[in-house]
């Protein structure tokens, strides 16, 4: 038995053609030829000219398929109607103020907010959430600190009647 068998399968020690490149191909060689090389007249590969179009394309005469020069251009149709940009409704001052006071005065707050709803309600401004807020907290904080004043007078009516002193 030879070795590598005949027609069997190559020897994997041995360096492989790459790329299926033809056996005779050396490219350490200086004097063989590259099979991937252009063609030394200058002219591409598929034997076409430079400047005709390949694969049976329409010519028209004119090079890269320009049109002719000074036509007349085609009409793109009439341009569609832009609806003017109306731009976002202003926010109320009021309702702004009335959410600012729920944290620093709320009674304020309370009356801002109704005074910003009416406000919003007759021109269209924008802000009908801050107002809300501004009333919602306007209202717990005022009903928080009347809970308090209340509690406060409580526990000072329960400390003076529980004072025993005697004269």
């Amino acid at each position: 038995m030879t070795y590598p068998p005949a027609g069997g399968t190559p020897d994997p020690y041995q360096p492989q053609q790459p790329y299926g490149q033809q056996p005779g191909y050396d490219p350490t060689s200086p004097y063989s030829q590259d099979p991937y090389a252009a063609p030394a007249s200058g002219a591409p590969s598929s034997g076409q000219p430079y400047g005709q179009p390949p694969y049976g394309a329409p010519s028209s005469g004119q090079p890269y398929g320009q049109p002719p020069p000074y036509g007349q251009q085609p009409g793109y149709g009439q341009p569609y109607a832009q609806q003017p940009y109306m731009g976002a409704a202003p926010t109320n001052t009021m309702a702004i103020l009335s959410l600012v006071f729920a944290f620093v005065f709320s009674p304020a707050a309370i009356v801002m907010g109704h005074v910003a709803k009416k406000q919003i309600r007759q021109s269209g401004e924008s802000g009908e959430g801050l107002a809300t807020a501004g009333l919602w907290l306007g209202y717990i904080f005022t009903s928080l600190y009347v809970l308090i004043c209340a509690f406060y007078i409580v526990v000072a009516v329960v400390a003076i009647g529980s004072s025993n002193t005697t004269y």
